[in-house]
């Protein structure tokens, strides 16, 4: 069956090709919009259902596989800064604490009537506040386009006390669950994912068990 990944994210293909399925790229074409009454799992669900959708009709006879990320802490939910001045308030605001990450899977093929969605979450907690550690990882640009303002996969890993959880949940692609919704909806995957999670070759991966 051809797959194809509904994404423009470096960090998805990357993980994606882990699985050594062949797969193609397409770029979704939707608004994501922040609701206030939806809690960060529904409306997380709902990004990535769009995203798919975007994509799946306009290929119907292809597995679909599309993903969103957010945070949420103390209730509020956190997408991507706009600006550097919004990502310097989003780690201000985690400093010294944890959040969760939730990140949905959605698989769709038109043709076979299939749609299935998943939500991942792991938690996170954040180092205490250091104004120069802020400084210096928001000068590298890796913020910007982040849910949350930071990637564990990138530098800002230095900010990062510790995880709880699934790595690549907090990447944006949890691969356990990726895998399960290629298995249902008919894409045979030919590594044992449970190797990869073992191996864990992707970006600071090694330096979290699990």
């Amino acid at each position: 069956m051809r797959l194809v990944l509904a994404s423009t994210s470096p960090r998805r293909r990357e993980l994606l090709a882990l699985l050594t399925i062949p797969f193609e790229v397409r770029a979704p074409q939707c608004e994501e919009v922040m609701s206030p009454h939806l809690p960060a799992g529904d409306l997380v669900a709902d990004f990535a259902k769009a995203k798919a959708a975007s994509v799946a009709g306009r290929l119907p006879e292809a597995l679909v596989l599309a993903s969103d990320t957010l945070i949420e802490h103390e209730a509020a939910v956190l997408g991507k800064p706009k600006d550097l001045a919004e990502a310097r308030a989003m780690l201000r605001e985690l400093a010294g604490q944890a959040h969760l990450v939730k990140t949905a899977v959605t698989a769709v093929c038109l043709v076979h009537q299939f749609e299935r969605t998943e939500v991942s979450t792991a938690r996170v907690w954040i180092k205490p506040f250091d104004e120069q550690a802020h400084e210096r990882y928001l000068a590298t640009g890796d913020s910007l386009g982040k849910a949350g303002a930071y990637a564990i996969q990138g530098p800002g890993v230095e900010l990062i006390e510790r995880l709880e959880g699934d790595f690549t949940t907090v990447v944006g692609f949890p691969l356990r669950i990726v895998a399960q919704l290629l298995a249902e909806g008919g894409v045979t995957v030919p590594v044992d994912v449970e190797s990869v999670y073992v191996r864990r070759p992707y970006g600071n991966w090694s330096r979290f068990a699990g």
